[in-house]
């Protein structure tokens, strides 16, 4: 598939078996969360642009380079939240603005029930950080607000895709560049990733 990148990174594929795992408490499923989403952000901003910068060192003074664009983070909440840690660990300076978005049961389609971007970007690109990427319907929903909010560049960062979500980003936005840890068999009857790892949301905040 066009613009989706799965990781093969060894340290990405060993960490989300034990986030797979059912044994796997709350408190370690943050941690490698956290960690995977640092690993893939490594991958997903491997073109950010850069500009020279003169610098000195103990011994001498050369020319460096430095990021060149401002970027903010967008976890679809709530289970994105637990991804913000690991980006920040890379991207100190980043924003982080949060779109809230639930899916309805019945419908399997995203409602928005929280929005407070401001009325101009203040960023030049948006990493939307979710953990599953399952119907797609928030991924795609949270595109559209950042594209009518004046946003230019913008990719995604999750743990888990569906081919059917995938395929639904892809013809919404087909120059959103998707990063996923993996990309997983199917969604069941009631919308979960298979063989996936239940619900992410849930098994970060122990509200299972």
């Amino acid at each position: 598939m066009p613009n989706l990148f799965p990781s093969s990174l060894p340290l990405v594929v060993h960490k989300l078996t034990l986030l797979r795992s059912i044994t796997t408490e709350p408190r370690k499923f943050r941690e490698l969360v956290r960690e995977i989403a640092t690993l893939l952000t490594y991958e997903a901003t491997l073109d950010l642009a850069t500009q020279t910068k003169p610098v000195t060192t103990p011994l001498a003074k050369m020319v460096g380079v430095e990021l060149n664009e401002q970027v903010g983070l967008v976890p679809i909440l709530r289970a994105g939240l637990g991804m913000v840690e690991g980006v920040w660990e890379l991207l100190p300076t980043a924003e982080v603005w949060h779109i809230g978005l639930f899916r309805d049961e019945r419908t399997l389609k995203p409602v928005e029930y929280y929005n407070k971007l401001p009325v101009e970007p203040t960023v030049s690109v948006c990493l939307v950080l979710d953990p599953m990427l399952a119907t797609g319907g928030s991924a795609v929903a949270t595109v559209d607000i950042l594209k009518r909010w004046g946003v230019k560049k913008i990719k995604f960062i999750g743990i888990i895709g569906a081919p059917e979500g995938i395929a639904l980003m892809q013809q919404a936005h087909p120059a959103v560049p998707i990063h996923l840890a993996a990309v997983d068999e199917r969604l069941n009857e009631h919308g979960y990733i298979l063989p996936g790892l239940g619900d992410a949301g849930d098994r970060q905040f122990g509200t299972g």
